[in-house]
This record gives structure tokens, C-alpha cells and sequence, in this order.
């Protein structure tokens, strides 16, 4: 969400932009290091409706991999639009620390999932939709224990441009596609649109926040070579009161996918694709492994 994305610089003196940027991605590396990140994700597993029975053992519908996995660790059922969760006794499938119970598991649809804990695995619903997956995460992901770091562009703070703001009608939406070719109708608050090298460029944004902060899903004459092809995003701060929003461009950054093929990312919608080459913010990356 928005929220959680550290704070666009403002109009401040090139150092102080610079050291801004620099914190940014440094607060960036440091959450793709969590075991709980993006370069954890070992796993996505679609439902289908009725029972998926899932355990280290290669017969379940869905197999876990990990020390200490019972060969079937529990059920999830499918139904109605709901997943219920059943604990295999002696699994030692944890929910915030207490024993799992025979409950209704809330997916990402819903706000926040409701996480399960197995041995090193820790797994979510996520809706998609009409589809409903399992999400897996491991902290001793390969991924996770090769990653160095990011390579980005140079800090140009003459690509933290002072953008316009243009709102959209009440009620209008934009068609966003995601990586898996699941399209969706989002709610779309407005236009960002800035000038540069003689033209004017158009982003339709999404929401990034409660705080009235806004998201840039974008593509660029970069993508495919020096990044990666599937786009990049960046959020702003809400637009000020008279209608101007900083779209700091050295504060882009790669999708998930980027670091997972078991991510389910959106893609720049055709009108967010730019004829521009922008060269700020992160880099293609290119696991070790």
C-alpha cells in the first residue's frame, strides 16, 4: 500500500534530494532482505473448487518443501466463495504464534490475510479474480540468501519533476492486466501529466494511500533493456491544494516480479506506457542464482 512506501522528496537543495533518494534505497534493499519479502516467494498454488490437501508429501495437491513438514500438514476447502482452513493434528501449522485451528482464512481481497506459519513457511490466500491462490514464502530461500543488492541509475534530480494533477470523474476506472493475464477494472482518481524534452506525458494513476497518495504503474523506452520489461512503480505524496504532485522519478522501482515467478504483478496500462526513455531509478536485476 502507499502507505508504507517512504516519503518523495520535496523541493529541496540537490544534496538534500540526493541524500533522500540514497535513504530511500537503502530502506528499499533492507525490506527486500526480510524473510518475509519478496525474494521469499517460493510459491503460488491455485485452488481449485472443494479440497486441497497440502504437506511435504508428493501425492497433496499442494507440495511443501522445508524441514519439519508433516507429510499432510491440513486442508483447505474451497466453497462458495470462502476458503476454510483444517489442521492435520501434529502439523504444527501456527497462526500469530497459537495453534492453528479450524477456522475461514481471510485472502488479500480482504485487507489483511490471514498468515499461516509452518516450520520456515509462512503462506497466505491471495485473490485474483475469480481465482484464489496460496502464496509461499520461505526464509531460507535460495533467492533471498543470494541477493547483493540493486543497481540503479544515477540520482538526477532533474528527474524529480513538478507534475499537474488533473482529477477523473467520481466513479471512473481504468483496465490494468496483470502479469498472469488476469484484467481487472481499478479505481483511478486522476492524470498525473509533466513536461519534458519539449512534450507533455500522461500517467493515469491509481490510488497509493488513504493519505490521498497516488501510484504510477509506467512503462518506458527502458523497459526490456536497461529495465525490466514488464515496467516499474512509483508513488507519489497527494497531490498539493493546488493541484501540483512531485513525481520523483529516481525513486521508481521494480515490480515483484522482477524477483519472483511466483508474483502476480500489474502491468502499465497501454495509456501509462510513455515514448520516453527515463533514465532514473532502479535497473533491470539479474539473480545470481
Amino acid at each position: 500500500a502507499g502507505a508504507t512506501q517512504p516519503a518523495a522528496p520535496h523541493a529541496i537543495s540537490v544534496g538534500a534530494h540526493a541524500e533522500q533518494v540514497a535513504a530511500w534505497r537503502r530502506l528499499r534493499e533492507e525490506r527486500l532482505r526480510s524473510p518475509h519479502g519478496w525474494l521469499a516467494l517460493v510459491g503460488l498454488h491455485w485452488l481449485t473448487p472443494g479440497d486441497s490437501h497440502f504437506g511435504a508429501h508428493p501425492a497433496n495437491e499442494i507440495v511443501l518443501h522445508g524441514s519439519g513438514i508433516a507429510p499432510r500438514s491440513g486442508t483447505l476447502t474451497w466453497s462458495e466463495g470462502q476458503v476454510r482452513l483444517q489442521p492435520h493434528e501434529g502439523a504444527e501449522l501456527r497462526i500469530g504464534g497459537d495453534p492453528a485451528a479450524t477456522m475461514v482464512l481471510a485472502d488479500d481481497g480482504d485487507g489483511d490475510p490471514t498468515m499461516l506459519d509452518l516450520g520456515q513457511l509462512r503462506m497466505h490466500l491471495i485473490r485474483r479474480g475469480e481465482r484464489m491462490g496460496l502464496r509461499v514464502r520461505d526464509s531460507d530461500a535460495p533467492a533471498l540468501a543470494a541477493f547483493t543488492g540493486l543497481e540503479s541509475f544515477p540520482i538526477d534530480p532533474s528527474w524529480c519533476v513538478t507534475a499537474q494533477f488533473e482529477p477523473a470523474a467520481p466513479g471512473a476506472t481504468i483496465k490494468i492486466v496483470d502479469i498472469t493475464g488476469t484484467p481487472t477494472r481499478e479505481p483511478t482518481p486522476g492524470t498525473v501529466w509533466f513536461e519534458r524534452d519539449g512534450a507533455t506525458w500522461r500517467l493515469r494513476a491509481l490510488p497509493g494511500g488513504d493519505d490521498g497518495a497516488l501510484w504510477l504503474i509506467f512503462g518506458d523506452l527502458t523497459n526490456g533493456h536497461e529495465t525490466y520489461g514488464g515496467g516499474r512503480f512509483l508513488y507519489t505524496e497527494a497531490p498539493a491544494a493546488d493541484g501540483t504532485v512531485i513525481a520523483d522519478f529516481n525513486l521508481a522501482y521494480n515490480p515483484p516480479c522482477v524477483f519472483s515467478p511466483y508474483a502476480t504483478c500489474p502491468l502499465p496500462p497501454r495509456q501509462n506506457r510513455l515514448s520516453l526513455r527515463i533514465e532514473a531509478g532502479e535497473r533491470r536485476y539479474t539473480s545470481p542464482l
